[in-house]
This record gives C-alpha cells, structure tokens and sequence, in this order.
C-alpha cells in the first residue's frame, strides 16, 4: 500500500521499487512463478504489448505482487488502470494478435532437443525395420519348410515289402520256474 503514497509514479515504477525494497530480484520471481525475466521486465517497463495479455496478463501481475507480498486486489486494479491507460483507442486485441504475441515470447527450442527427437525417430525406425526383418524371416522360414516337407507313407501297399518294414513286435521274458528253497529239503 505504500504505492498510494507516490501518486506521481507509475505502474510498473512503483512495482519496481516494491521488489527492490523487500531485496527481490526478477529471477526469483521468475523462478517462482515460471514467468519469463522478459515478460516481468516488460511489466515493470510497463510495456504491455509485450505480454501476452488478457487473463494472462492479470495472471503475470498476480504471482509477481503475491511473491512480494502484495494485495493482489488492488494491485491487478492498478494495473488494469494502467493498462487502459497506455492502450490507444484504435488497439483492439484479437486472438490472432495474442497469438502472435504468444508465439513471440517462447523461448526456441535447442539444438539438444532437436537432437534427440531425431534420435527418438532413428530408433523407432530402427525398430520397425527390426519387426519387418524378423516377421519376413518367419514367414520365410515356414514357407520353405511346407515345401520341403517329406510326403506321408502310404498304407495301401499291401505285401511283404510292407510286413518287412513294420517293427517286429516286444516279445515278453520267458518266466522261469520257482527253485526250490533249501529251508524247505531239510
């Protein structure tokens, strides 16, 4: 509430000065609100056509003054105020230019990351060629085999040829006679 006090200061200004009194930086603020250096800078600097606006924009305001401690309330009021301010009468926000906008502040995307979603796409080729290789070989391999299967025997020809090559039957051991028990002569 000590931003009432100055009345000749700005928005952001007075935002400003509130961070630097409580020794807070833009970074730990960024840190705990996941909000970008840029987009606070943007804030303090009052530049609001740098962020992303909307509900967004409330949202930026809300978790910086929350991370000093700040009534929310009165402070999203103020910066409405101060955003209707510097908005020109002919500045209409479409969709079109939020996204715009949105697409502006994202951070590209490293050399890493697209290093290894190449990698992902290397290996999941790799893999399809693995899959492809091994149902052919499969296939393959079952073909053959049905073509070089030996044809079945043929039980009709009847003679000694088919006597012959039959396996001779078990024959049974020949019991042999009980001896006699010598306990049993005495």
């Amino acid at each position: 509430m000590s931003a009432s006090v100055h009345p000749d200061h700005c928005f952001g200004e007075l935002l400003r000065q509130e961070r630097e009194q409580r020794g807070i930086t833009l970074e730990d603020i960024s840190a705990s609100t996941k909000v970008t250096v840029r987009s606070l800078r943007a804030l303090e600097a009052e530049r609001f056509d740098q962020l992303p606006g909307g509900i967004l924009s409330k949202g930026i305001v809300r978790g910086y003054v929350r991370c000093l401690g700040l009534d929310e309330d009165e402070w999203i009021h103020r910066y409405l105020e101060a955003h209707c301010e510097s908005a020109s009468p002919s500045d209409t926000r479409s969709w079109a230019s939020f996204a715009i906008n949105i697409s502006n502040n994202r951070v590209p995307s490293s050399e890493h990351s697209t290093h290894l979603r190449w990698t992902g796409v290397g290996v999941l080729l790799l893999l399809l060629a693995s899959l492809g290789w091994f149902v052919w070989s499969y296939l393959h391999v079952r073909a053959t085999s049905a073509q070089s299967s030996p044809p079945a025997i043929s039980t009709t020809n009847a003679g000694s040829d088919a006597e012959d090559s039959r396996p001779s039957p078990v024959q049974p051991l020949a019991a042999k006679p009980p001896r006699p028990s010598s306990h049993l002569s005495r």
